[in-house]
């Protein structure tokens, strides 16, 4: 059973009158008139809220081959060697692909006021600056000037362990995932788990549904729960479930750079 909390906030909805086909608007303008205020609602509520179809699949075919290309990445990770899981994933170097940039600046600016309300309710001191390009200088100021925006690859086998994102003192408390691949037709199994720890009632597990193209916005570690005394913090975390055949790949935009 899952349980949910009074919606904390409300803002002005901004999405388009029907749906349009992915292809007919920008990508800023396809993140622009997404429904912010059902996302808020629901990333307050649950911890996660989906954004359908953002990316095309030539976007997600295109993103998905950047794999390949070694001198886009500072560093390639093979998860069985630090007991993270199994499969390999790659941070991006800068200058980040263009793509990959573009997502991360305008994700940005729309979960920014987001962020901010959520410390807000959390009583965390940290505020954030309206762009993304402030927000880079200040993680750069505190010893953070590594990017770290990654594309994560999974074949027959591999999984992703319980974790949190967490890469210096500055922590921005949102994150989001793309699924570059689709589902039943390149791979089966491989679900993105979150887990909440709540000080105050049970355990839960969420397995989260993605087509391709889909992006997830989740808390990288706390979401604001109401109480009759305000709010407090639940802890979260994320992982994938074993992948059972084919090939898997998502881009993961993480806000904050690290050390």
């Amino acid at each position: 059973m899952i349980m949910t909390t009074p919606t904390l906030f409300t803002l002005p909805e901004t999405s388009l009158p029907g749906p349009l086909p992915v292809d007919y608007l920008s990508l800023e303008d396809r993140i622009e008139h997404s429904a912010w205020n059902t996302l808020e609602t629901q990333l307050t509520r649950e911890g996660f809220a989906v954004l359908p179809g953002l990316l095309s699949p030539a976007q997600c075919r295109q993103t998905a081959d950047l794999f390949l290309e070694e001198d886009l990445f500072r560093s390639r990770i093979v998860m069985e060697r630090y007991a993270f899981g199994r499969g390999v994933y790659k941070y991006f170097r800068y200058p980040l692909p263009d793509l990959v940039g573009r997502l991360r600046e305008s994700l940005y600016s729309h979960l920014a006021p987001i962020a901010n309300r959520w410390h807000t309710a959390m009583r965390i001191g940290e505020r954030f600056p309206a762009t993304h390009a402030e927000f880079r200088e200040i993680c750069n100021r505190a010893g953070q000037p590594r990017p770290t925006p990654l594309l994560l690859r999974y074949q027959a086998g591999d999984y992703c362990c319980l974790h949190q994102d967490l890469y210096g003192d500055h922590v921005f408390p949102l994150q989001v995932v793309f699924l570059l691949d689709q589902p039943g037709r390149d791979f089966e199994g491989g679900e993105l788990l979150l887990t909440e720890s709540d000080p105050k009632r049970p355990g839960r597990a969420e397995v989260v549904p993605l087509g391709q193209g889909d992006a997830v916005v989740f808390a990288v570690n706390h979401r604001p729960v109401r109480s009759a005394r305000g709010f407090y913090r639940a802890n979260l975390r994320h992982g994938v479930s074993r992948l059972l055949a084919g090939q898997r790949h998502t881009l993961g935009i993480i806000f904050h750079d690290a050390k």
